[in-house]
C-alpha cells in the first residue's frame, strides 16, 4: 500500500530541509522528506572536519567530473565533486562560508526574466533564515541581517592572527573593510572581511541542525525517510497534460516503495541530483534520454545543461609563524583523528594503555582541545580555516557584480588532504613534498576564484539505472574570458600577499618546478601571464558550487514549476539562472525559504510567517 502525503520533498539538503520544515509548520499539511543519506554523523558538527566526510560513501555522493580544459595536474585528470549525502545535504559537509551574493547578481536574474527574484525580492528570505551572532570583528550592515532566525551565522572565535593579517594586507592593497553580505558590496574595489560562517556557538549550523533537529523532526505530520534513494518520479496523463503523482524509491534494505503526493512533488536533490532525476524520469532532451532507453515524456532540452561552477587556483606560501600546521589541526579534532593508519595513535583504543609518555601527552592534549571546543565552542576546531575573504572586480566585464573572490585558507594541510581530498598530483606541484607538506610545516593558501564564469558544462545520463552516477562535464575554461579573469584574480592575490603586514612575512610563492622550468621562472620574480595560465590549467580546483542545471526560464518558470508537468517543482541550486558571485550555500537556503512560501501561498498552507508571499487566505 503506497503512503499518501500532500507534499513529497526529494532531498533533505540545503533547500529541501528548509522546505519540509516550513511546510510542516501547518499541522494540517502532511509532508514527506525523502533523503538518500542519514542524519549527519557527530563529526559534522565540528567545523574543522569537512574533509573527514569527503570520500566516505555514507556522507558523500563521491561524484567526479571531466574538468574540460582544466585538471591537467590532477590525479587521473578528474575533478572531485563532493556532495553531502545526509539530512542537511552539502550544508553538513561544506566549509560553511556564508555568502549571499552581490545584489547585482539577483537584479541580473530578474532582468533576464526571473520575475520575483531581484535583490529586493530575495533579501527578506535571506533575513528570514538568518540568526547572526553580533561581532565587533567585522563590519555589519545591520538592516540587511537578522539575529533571530534558525540558521546560525557567526565569526569564529578566537580570530586567528593569519586571518587578521590577511584583512590588513588587503586593506593595504586598496580593498576596504566591509560587509560582503550587506545591501551594498562596495564599488570595483570591493570589500575584505573575516568570514561569516554557518556556525552557532562554534558548531556547524547545517540545515538539518537549523531546520529539522529537535521539534520539527518530531512533528506527527512530517515523515522523514532516510537511507532512501528516489529512482524516478511517477506521472499520470498524456503528453501535454502530464501530472506528477509521487515517487518511487529504494530503501537501504533494497525494497522498492511508492509514495503518492496529492498536491506536489518538490525536487531538492541539488544541481546534480535534480537534473539526474528528471532525466531518469523522461524529462529532458529527447534524443539524449531515448538513446539510453528512457521514454521521453517531456522534451525539455535544457535539463542538465548550463552547468556553472566556480574554480579556484591555490597559491601556496611558506608562512612561518603564521600558517596553521597539520599537527595542530589533527590535535584540535580530538584523539580519534590521530589514530592509525594516518596518525600516531593506535587504531585500537584498547592499546592506549601501552602508549609511550610522548604519545600519552599528545592524546591528553587532543582530549583537552576537543573538550574545550565542546564546552565553549572556541578554539582551532571552531572553523573550517577559510577565515577571511575578499570580493572585488577585475574590470574585465560583468560590471553589475564582483567577478573575483579571494579566500584565505590559513593552512597548507598535509599530503593526504592535497592528494586525496583535492586530488592534486602533489609530486608535480611541490619541489619536495615531504618537506613542504610535513606535519609541522607552516603554510598559507590564497585561493583565487573568478566567481562569474562564462563557461558552461552539462550533466547527462550515463545509464538508465538510477544507481549509476550521471556523467558530469564541467567544461572549465571553455570560454576564454574565464582565463583572463583567473589571471587577474591571481595577480590580485599576489598583490595582497605582497602587502602582508608586520615583521613576519609570507615566503616566496611555491611554483611547481616543471612549470617554473618551462616558463623560465626565477623564484621571487613576477610571473608571466603564460605561467599563470598554465598553473591554472593544471591545478585549479572546484569550489564545490555547481548550479543552473534546471534554471529558471528554461526548465522551470519563475515560481519553480517544471515546464510541461503539473504538480512538480524544483527548488535548489539547479534553478539559479546563473551562478552567484560567491559561495552558493546561503542562496540555496534562500531558494528553499522562497519556494516554501510560494508553495504555501498557492495551496493555502499556514506558515508561521510569510515575509514575501501573500498567504492564500489574503487572496
Amino acid at each position: 500500500m503506497a503512503a499518501e502525503f500532500d507534499f513529497i520533498v526529494v532531498g533533505g539538503g540545503s533547500a529541501g530541509a528548509v522546505i519540509a520544515s516550513r511546510l510542516s509548520e501547518d499541522p494540517a499539511c502532511q509532508v514527506a522528506l525523502i533523503e538518500a543519506g542519514d542524519r549527519p554523523p557527530e563529526i559534522s558538527s565540528l567545523p574543522i572536519a569537512p574533509a573527514a566526510m569527503q570520500l566516505n560513501p555514507t556522507t558523500d555522493w563521491m561524484y567526479t567530473a571531466d574538468p574540460g580544459k582544466a585538471g591537467l595536474g590532477l590525479n587521473g585528470g578528474r575533478m572531485p565533486v563532493p556532495r553531502g549525502k545526509m539530512l542537511g545535504g552539502s550544508s553538513g559537509i561544506n566549509y560553511m562560508v556564508y555568502v549571499r551574493g552581490h545584489p547585482g547578481d539577483f537584479d541580473a536574474w530578474a532582468e533576464g526574466g526571473a520575475a520575483g527574484w531581484s535583490y529586493a525580492d530575495v533579501l527578506p528570505y535571506f533575513r528570514k533564515s538568518e540568526g547572526l551572532a553580533p561581532s565587533d570583528e567585522i563590519v555589519v550592515d545591520t538592516p540587511a541581517h537578522n539575529s533571530t532566525g534558525p540558521l546560525g551565522v557567526s565569526v569564529r572565535a578566537p580570530v586567528l592572527p593569519a586571518a587578521q593579517q590577511f584583512v590588513e594586507a588587503a586593506v593595504a592593497a586598496g580593498i576596504p573593510r566591509g560587509d560582503y553580505n550587506g545591501r551594498d558590496r562596495g564599488g570595483a574595489a570591493g570589500f575584505v572581511s573575516l568570514t561569516q560562517t554557518t556556525t552557532r556557538g562554534g558548531k556547524r549550523s547545517s540545515t538539518y541542525v537549523a531546520f529539522l533537529a529537535g521539534e520539527p523532526e518530531s512533528r506527527s505530520n512530517l515523515t522523514i525517510i532516510t537511507g532512501a534513494q528516489v529512482r524516478r518520479i511517477l506521472f499520470k496523463g498524456q503528453t501535454g497534460q502530464i501530472t506528477a503523482t509521487g515517487v518511487e524509491y529504494r530503501t537501504a534494505a533494497g525494497e522498492t516503495v511508492v509514495a503518492h503526493a496529492a498536491k506536489e512533488v518538490i525536487l531538492s536533490a541539488g544541481a546534480i541530483g535534480s537534473p539526474h532525476l528528471l532525466l531518469l524520469s523522461g524529462i529532458g532532451p529527447r534524443q539524449e534520454v531515448e538513446a539510453l532507453g528512457v521514454s521521453c515524456l517531456v522534451d525539455s532540452p535544457h535539463v542538465g545543461k548550463h552547468l556553472r561552477d566556480h574554480l579556484m587556483c591555490p597559491l601556496v606560501y611558506p608562512a612561518p609563524g603564521i600558517g596553521v600546521p597539520a599537527t595542530e589541526i589533527g590535535l584540535s579534532m580530538g584523539p580519534d583523528a590521530l589514530r592509525a593508519p594516518a596518525g600516531p595513535l593506535p587504531a585500537d583504543h584498547a592499546q592506549d594503555a601501552k602508549l609511550s609518555p610522548e604519545l600519552q601527552t599528545l592524546k591528553q592534549e587532543a582530549e583537552r582541545r576537543l573538550a574545550e571546543w565542546q564546552a565553549t565552542g572556541r578554539g582551532l576546531a571552531a572553523s573550517s580555516l577559510v577565515d577571511a575573504v575578499v570580493f572585488c572586480s577585475t574590470g574585465l566585464g560583468d560590471l553589475h557584480s564582483h567577478d573575483t573572490e579571494i579566500m584565505c585558507f590559513v593552512t597548507g594541510a598535509n599530503d593526504d588532504f592535497m592528494r586525496l581530498i583535492l586530488n592534486v598530483d602533489t609530486a608535480r606541484f611541490f619541489d619536495d613534498v615531504s618537506k613542504r607538506l610535513a606535519p609541522d610545516a607552516e603554510n598559507l593558501v590564497l585561493l583565487a576564484n573568478p566567481v562569474l564564469p562564462h563557461s558552461q558544462g552539462e550533466i547527462t545520463l550515463a545509464s538508465a539505472d538510477p544507481s549509476v552516477h550521471p556523467t558530469i562535464r564541467m567544461n572549465y575554461f571553455d570560454d576564454p574570458h574565464d582565463m583572463k579573469v583567473m589571471v587577474a584574480a591571481i595577480r590580485r592575490s599576489l598583490d595582497i600577499a605582497a602587502h602582508w603586514p608586520g615583521n613576519r612575512k609570507l615566503g616566496q610563492l611555491m611554483v611547481p618546478p616543471f612549470l617554473a622550468e618551462k616558463h623560465d621562472y626565477e623564484p621571487g620574480a613576477k610571473p608571466s601571464d603564460a605561467l599563470l595560465e598554465d598553473f591554472a590549467l593544471h591545478f585549479s580546483l572546484t569550489v564545490y558550487h555547481p548550479t543552473s542545471t534546471c534554471r529558471i526560464g528554461d526548465v522551470v518558470d519563475p515560481r519553480l514549476r517544471v515546464r510541461g508537468v503539473a504538480q512538480l517543482r524544483v527548488a535548489d541550486a539547479s534553478v539559479m539562472p546563473n551562478v552567484i558571485s560567491g559561495n552558493t550555500n546561503a542562496p540555496s537556503i534562500m531558494i528553499g525559504e522562497k519556494a516554501a512560501e510560494m508553495i504555501a501561498a498557492e495551496h493555502g498552507v499556514k506558515l508561521a510567517e510569510f515575509v514575501g508571499e501573500r498567504s492564500a487566505s489574503h487572496h
